[in-house]
C-alpha cells in the first residue's frame, strides 16, 4: 500500500486521497493503528484527517471503530458510472447522424456554466476546432451548452447564469444574461440551439437538448462544422437530424438508464 502514497502526500487533499486510496483498497476494514502504521502521518493529525472524511461520508466506521469505504465514494463512483454509459448509450446515434450530415458530431453535458466533451465523431473532412473529449467550454456560447441550458427550468437557468461574466470570444459571442435567455426561449420553442460562429469564428453548428428524466443528464448533441460548408441554410437543413437523434438518445436513457430503485 506505501507504493500507493508515494509522490501524493505533499498537499492537503493529496493526503487525504492517499487515506481514501489506503482503505478502500484495503482487503478488510482498518482499524486505526493499521492506517497510522502505513501513512506517515502524526497520529492527531491523522485522526483529524480521518474524522474529516467520515463526516464528508467518503469513510465510515464499523462497529468495531474500523475504517471503510464510506457511502458517499459509491454515490459518486454511481454518477461516472452512469456517465460513462451515457456515452456509450449515445454512440451509435452520434455515429448515424455523422453518415446523416457528414460532419463532425459532438456530445456534451452540462457542468455548471460550461459544457464537457464526452464524445466526439469527426466529419469525413475534419477541421481543426477547439472541441476535444474532456475540454471545457462557455455553455453561452456554444451549441451544445445552449441546448443543454435550455433543458432546464427558469428558476434553475436564472441560477446558473445571473452570476455569468462574459467574454466575447467573437464578435457574434452572447455579451449578457438578456441576451441569452431570450436566445434559450427561442431554443425551447424550436427545439434547437445554433451556434452562429460565437464561440469559434468561421464554426457554426445545430444543437438539440438530452436531458434525463430525473434531470441527472443534462446534456446536447451538436453537428459542428466550417461557415464556408454549413452554411444557415445546412443548419435548418439537418435541424430535424439533430432533435430526432437527440430523442433517439433520451429514449435509450429511459430505457437502459432510467431509475434502478
Amino acid at each position: 500500500m506505501g507504493d500507493i502514497r508515494r509522490g501524493r502526500e505533499t498537499g492537503t487533499l493529496g493526503k487525504l486521497m492517499a487515506l481514501i486510496d489506503l482503505v478502500a483498497l484495503a482487503d478488510d476494514p482498518m482499524r486505526f493503528t493499521d492506517i497510522l502504521s502505513q501513512s506517515d502521518q502524526p497520529r492527531g493529525t491523522l485522526h483529524r484527517q480521518l474524522s474529516h472524511l467520515v463526516e464528508e461520508g467518503l469513510l465510515e466506521t464499523d462497529r468495531d471503530g474500523r475504517y471503510l469505504p464510506g457511502i458517499r465514494l459509491l454515490n459518486l463512483a454511481s454518477r461516472s458510472w452512469a456517465r460513462n454509459e451515457f456515452r456509450t448509450v449515445a454512440e451509435p446515434h452520434l455515429r448515424l447522424l455523422q453518415a446523416q450530415t457528414g460532419e463532425t458530431v459532438h456530445l456534451g453535458v452540462l457542468r455548471g456554466t460550461e459544457v464537457i466533451y464526452l464524445d466526439k465523431v469527426e466529419g469525413r473532412q475534419s477541421v481543426r476546432m477547439y472541441s476535444e473529449i474532456g475540454n471545457a467550454s462557455p455553455a453561452y456560447c456554444t451549441g451544445v451548452g445552449k441546448a443543454a441550458l435550455s433543458a432546464l427550468d427558469d428558476i434553475s437557468l436564472e441560477a446558473r447564469v445571473s452570476g455569468l461574466q462574459f467574454h466575447a470570444y467573437t464578435e457574434h459571442t452572447h455579451r449578457s444574461v438578456a441576451d441569452l435567455q431570450a436566445d434559450i426561449a427561442a431554443i425551447r420553442a424550436r427545439g434547437c440551439a445554433f451556434d452562429r460562429e460565437e464561440h469559434e469564428n468561421g464554426i457554426c453548428c445545430v444543437a438539440a437538448p438530452i436531458r434525463s428524466d430525473d434531470g441527472d443528464i443534462l446534456a446536447g448533441v451538436s453537428v459542428t462544422g466550417p461557415a464556408y460548408r454549413v452554411t444557415p441554410e445546412k443548419l435548418q437543413e439537418w435541424a430535424p437530424l439533430v432533435r430526432a437523434a437527440a430523442a433517439a438518445i433520451m429514449q435509450d436513457i429511459r430505457s437502459r438508464l432510467g431509475p434502478r430503485r
